[in-house]
């Protein structure tokens, strides 16, 4: 499976943004879907995980509430939606896939896409 994701730019505290990562591979439906970030200086971190069928959806606590995960397995496609953004927001964001959703959470990735740079100014 290969993974590219876009959609990042600047925006502004308060508004909107949405990420999208698109999948190749007969495969993608299968496998667990995820958003990880990394802000200068920090290590990457899990933002959003999504499972097969999106039976099972999980955030980190930084996001709850404002940002929301989807797929769309005829499109082989998975979303972020990112809302209220906040300048710690401010990151490169990657898409995962993962082969179990429990994995997903714990970093254990299969593949990686190139990341989408978002940068939220206050």
């Amino acid at each position: 499976v290969q993974l590219q994701a876009c959609g990042g730019g600047l925006v502004q505290a308060g508004n909107s943004l949405r990420l999208s990562c698109a999948a190749s591979g007969r495969t993608f439906s299968s496998y667990s879907m995820g958003w990880f970030r990394q802000a200068p200086g920090k290590e990457r971190e899990f933002v959003a995980g999504i499972s097969g069928r999106s039976a099972y959806i999980e955030y980190a606590d930084s996001v709850k509430g404002r940002f929301t995960i989807s797929r769309d397995d005829t499109k082989d496609m998975v979303l972020l939606q990112m809302s209220s953004v906040k300048p710690e927001d401010t990151a490169v964001y990657y898409c995962a896939a993962s082969a179990y959703f429990s994995y997903m959470k714990e970093g254990r990735i299969r593949y990686w896409g190139e990341g989408t740079l978002v940068t939220v100014s206050s």
